[in-house]
């Protein structure tokens, strides 16, 4: 589906006390609203995913899935911050024509969230049927489900949490000390920083996924000693995947605003915040999830009122999220068929 732009009418403040002049939002649709306007599906993209949601959740959204445009107006925004079309590190400035690069400002979950909210605005969405994200999608779920509980009806949050961990913050932080190694990302280039982008993919795979889902697709095949083992070749393989379509100022601002996670901030504490929340919830986690444990799940389905908790056996750990589409779907069945029938 074609890319549509949103131009927010004047500045964007943010929650640091930072500003963006006149942030532009890059969207895409699916499917047609019906005539009670009740139909509508929202979906958040995850840390490097952008706004065409049928490209990488292809088991979840477009034609014969769970969320098919015969029956859906599905909507995916890229988030501020980005580079894939949204006002990013590397778009340039209306006055000077230079890109800001690593002097982006700090953008917050909520900054982002109020992007969402703007462009819901624009669209004339005065209710949401399904609000629906995993990890960083689901932050950006859940922060907007706190802050307009009248608009969702329900809300899906798959391996995400209440407030990013030290445990993934330190992650974080890893990947972009291997960004920051490299001294290229100091010259403020569009490719600045790559070789440490590379790095940071594989430092960021040993937490997408899991020690049984590497033993069972990178280990050698015989006990002969391999000129390249298959984890190795497998590492720098994401790492140019990732560098070839993503940049390292992006990845540092991104990084840094799933940091600033909390939908306590503020609000008298995290089960405070999630009180708040009136849509029908169903949060799902994954057995093998090693950066968003499922313990962080059962926090949100304990305190979010009347929620829904599933747990999905998978070996691929956190990105099983993307990738168990049969059983996101069957969650999603039992969960929906409560209210109506699909």
């Amino acid at each position: 589906m074609p890319t549509q732009q949103f131009l927010f009418p004047g500045p964007l403040t943010l929650e640091n006390g930072g500003q963006l002049a006149q942030p532009e939002v890059v969207y895409q649709t699916w499917g047609q609203l019906n005539a009670a306007r009740d139909n509508v599906v929202w979906v958040c993209h995850a840390l490097t995913a952008n706004a065409d949601a049928a490209d990488w959740w292809p088991g979840l959204v477009g034609p014969g899935r769970y969320f098919d445009p015969t029956d859906w107006f599905i909507v995916c925004a890229n988030v501020l911050g980005s580079c894939y079309g949204s006002t990013g590190p590397l778009t340039p400035d209306a006055g000077t024509g230079r890109s800001s690069f690593q002097e982006f400002p700090l953008l917050t979950i909520r900054d982002l969230v109020a992007a969402h909210e703007a462009l819901r605005e624009e669209l004339g969405l005065a209710r949401v049927h399904t609000l629906i994200g995993g990890s960083l999608g689901g932050q950006q779920a859940l922060e907007w489900a706190v802050q307009r509980p009248e608009v969702f009806e329900n809300l899906v949050l798959l391996a995400s949490n209440a407030r990013h961990s030290a445990w993934g913050i330190a992650f974080n932080e890893a990947q972009r000390l291997a960004i920051f190694a490299d001294a290229t990302y100091l010259q403020n280039t569009p490719a600045g920083g790559a070789a440490g982008l590379r790095a940071a993919r594989a430092v960021a795979l040993l937490s997408y996924r899991s020690y049984q889902a590497y033993g069972r697709t990178q280990t050698e095949p015989t006990d002969e000693l391999p000129t390249d083992f298959r984890a190795a070749a497998y590492q720098r393989y994401q790492g140019d995947k990732l560098a070839a379509r993503f940049d390292a100022y992006s990845y540092v601002a991104l990084t840094r605003t799933m940091d600033s996670h909390n939908v306590g901030r503020g609000r008298g504490g995290v089960a405070a915040a999630l009180g708040q929340v009136r849509a029908r919830t169903l949060v799902i986690s994954i057995t093998s999830d090693g950066l968003f444990p499922v313990a962080e799940q059962q926090l949100l389905a304990r305190h979010i009122p009347g929620a829904m908790y599933a747990e999905m056996d998978s070996p691929y750990g956190h990105d099983g999220f993307l990738l168990e589409d049969a059983q996101i779907t069957h969650f999603l069945e039992r969960f929906h068929s409560l209210t109506y029938v699909h």
